[in-house]
């Protein structure tokens, strides 16, 4: 292996997007609603691989076509070297269709009628290209019609010229292989003679050749495992890998044993499995992360086995993929049930990549309270609050192009008044928080009851759940806990949803208070478990920042920050020189003079924008010098 190389893996094959029904259990037929992830065997390897920190790049193409920009963005998101997925202007990206039935094991069905995967061209698969990885994977599937056997094939050719180690995942597909009908079901393991012999002749071009013990017998070309594998013997020396389910794995490098248990057999992890699918997927990806990085046999076996085991246990494709501090968690715990483990379905939420957010200036305009008596003072109905909040975000906008800001700007913004700006600004990378508590609530309520689960299934994921809670360590027992209660089923909420959490903590002011109320508000939060992605808080001293610093990086080193809400020009010197806090928020203090001048009809649009840019400008560069002198202290 040349360690040198720019890549580790190549992936070459299926890139696809999938639809799983969320009701497990269920027949496909019986499905109501269907969650979305990356798909594709090759596809689902690639990612998974870069999310382990392999140098990964992905060799295939998609359809020009919402689906295919989605699976293209995913890899690319995860570090994915995407450069080598060409787009098709002709053919759409596949799509899978797949339930969990206990009646029927997985059930799917594919759409892949000439999609653009299949039609990988022999110019996609660069030479030049091929020679800087140490590996390409390749799927059985690649090699089931005759153009994309005739371009795997070359890309095999290519890749062996230049000493690139080649595996190959067996990924029998009666379907792709036009052995069984469409629809019929992919788990369903048909013999084919036909099948056989082309993996027979395929073998003795691979380093490594991976199947389960089904896909054995079918490259092998008999119902006995052991008699399967010394067929394929007789066609390659390649290292034999047979995934085992939940017994884990074996690993034949010589002659084939007399037994299977004779092989190097690595056991798997006790657990249960609430989700099979992807486990192949899971499989490869932990094998070539620890082969290509050293690791024996053994070794690369268990690591193997272990990303199996995270993945089974959660309802996802190639998202479910771990990530290096969940394994090492889950080796050092010697594998707590994933399923039934708080912490580690945190780690998986914390540690995968999330865009970098730091030094964000962002508009609080989400006070509904305050919106409604703004209106009411000038005389104006509530309709007028709509058009206020588009031009306020609009200002925002035009800061951001004037002073280069892509990507630290951002906005809280209600669904009361402020629905058509949530719906302009979803999806265009502003940090963009949306409120759920009943303005002024305490103890606190969430709007539309304790169901927040079922209100967030509609919520686009780049929404970040924001709550303001006012609570105070030394309050009354009985409103403490009922304010704890409703935090932790919206906590649990956003687990589930996938949504990152911002807790604003306001001590109330109706008990006393000192320099370390708010901390202790903190810290009691995290010890009923609730770890929010952002805090948010108002001006505080640095002695109190210190503090909260200490807190976060002790009990939460995963945390996205802290975002200082400005009252009205408050001194953020102290906030720019804290270790934790990300940015601020100016909200009703900063807005409230242009606001009621425009909808008292005082000042025209223009002039509202021009103002409100003047102030937010103001803010930015206040904020940009105190950065620079802590910066230089």
């Amino acid at each position: 292996m040349t360690a040198q190389r720019q890549l580790d893996v190549i992936s070459l094959g299926r890139a696809a997007i999938e639809l799983h029904a969320q009701q497990l259990g269920a027949r496909l037929e019986d499905a109501t609603s269907f969650a979305k992830h990356l798909g594709g065997l090759s596809a689902s390897i690639a990612f998974g691989c870069a999310r382990l920190g392999l140098r990964t790049a992905m060799l295939s193409r998609v359809g020009d076509d919402p689906a295919g920009r989605f699976v293209v963005a995913t890899l690319a998101a995860e570090g994915c070297d995407v450069s080598h997925v060409a787009v098709d202007r002709e053919r759409p990206t596949a799509l899978t269709l797949l339930a969990a039935s206990d009646r029927e094991g997985v059930v799917q069905m594919q759409y892949r009628a000439d999609c653009a995967d299949m039609a990988i061209d022999d110019g996609a698969v660069d030479e030049a290209f091929l020679a800087t990885a140490r590996a390409l994977v390749i799927t059985g599937t690649q090699f089931s019609t005759e153009a994309s056997d005739r371009v795997s094939s070359l890309a095999l050719e290519r890749a062996r010229r230049n000493a690139v180690l080649t595996i190959l995942d067996i990924d029998y597909d009666p379907e792709l292989w036009a052995v069984t009908r469409p629809g019929a079901g992919a788990s369903h393991h048909l013999a084919s003679g036909r099948v056989t012999a082309h993996l027979q002749a395929l073998v003795g071009r691979f380093d490594v050749v991976i199947g389960t013990r089904e896909e054995i017998r079918i490259a092998g070309g008999s119902e006995d495992l052991l008699q399967a594998l010394r067929a394929i013997r007789g066609f390659t020396q390649a290292t034999l890998i047979v995934k085992l389910g939940a017994g884990g794995c074996a690993i034949i490098e010589g002659d084939v044993p007399a037994r299977i248990a004779d092989a190097l057999t690595i056991p798997g992890w006790p657990g249960d499995a609430l989700n099979e699918l992807g486990a192949g997927d899971a499989f490869v990806v932990g094998l070539l992360k620890g082969w290509l990085t050293g690791m024996d046999w053994r070794a690369a076996g268990r690591l193997a086995n272990t990303c199996v085991a995270l993945v089974v246990a959660r309802r996802a494709g190639a998202s479910a993929m771990p990530t290096p501090a969940e394994l090492e968690y889950f080796i050092s715990t010697s594998g707590t049930r994933p399923c039934k483990d708080p912490h580690l379905a945190r780690l998986h939420r914390v540690t995968s990549r999330r865009t970098p957010r730091d030094d964000l200036g962002l508009l609080a305009i989400d006070d509904r309270t305050h919106d409604f008596e703004l209106a009411r003072e000038a005389g104006v109905p509530e309709a007028r609050l709509a058009p206020l909040k588009q031009l306020l975000v609009r200002a925002l906008a035009e800061t951001e192009r004037a002073l280069s800001l892509d990507g630290r700007v951002g906005a809280r913004v209600d669904d009361t008044y402020g629905e058509q700006v949530l719906l302009a600004a979803t999806g265009g990378g502003w940090w963009l928080a949306r409120p759920v508590e009943v303005p002024g609530s305490a103890p606190l309520e969430l709007e539309g009851g304790r169901s927040i689960g079922s209100r967030l299934i509609a919520w686009p994921r780049d929404q970040i759940v924001s709550c303001v809670v006012r609570i105070h360590p030394d309050e009354p027992v009985e409103s403490r806990l009922e304010q704890e209660t409703q935090l932790a089923a919206l906590y649990r909420a956003v687990l589930t949803s996938g949504h990152e959490l911002l807790l604003e903590v306001i001590p109330p002011s109706h008990l006393p208070s000192d320099g370390d109320t708010l901390v202790r508000a903190i810290k009691r939060l995290y010890n009923i478990g609730i770890h929010p992605d952002w805090w948010s808080v108002e001006a505080m001293p640095a002695a109190t920042w210190r503090k909260v610093d200490d807190l976060i990086a002790e009990r939460d080193p995963y945390c996205r920050g802290v975002l200082v809400v400005d009252r009205g020009g408050a001194d953020l010197a102290a906030a720019a020189a804290s270790r934790s806090c990300r940015g601020w928020f100016v909200g009703r203090a900063t807005l409230r003079e242009p606001s009621a001048a425009w909808l008292a009809g005082t000042i025209d649009d223009a002039t509202l924008v021009t103002r409100v840019r003047a102030a937010l400008e103001a803010r930015i560069s206040a904020w940009q010098h105190a950065r620079a002198r802590e910066a230089t202290t």
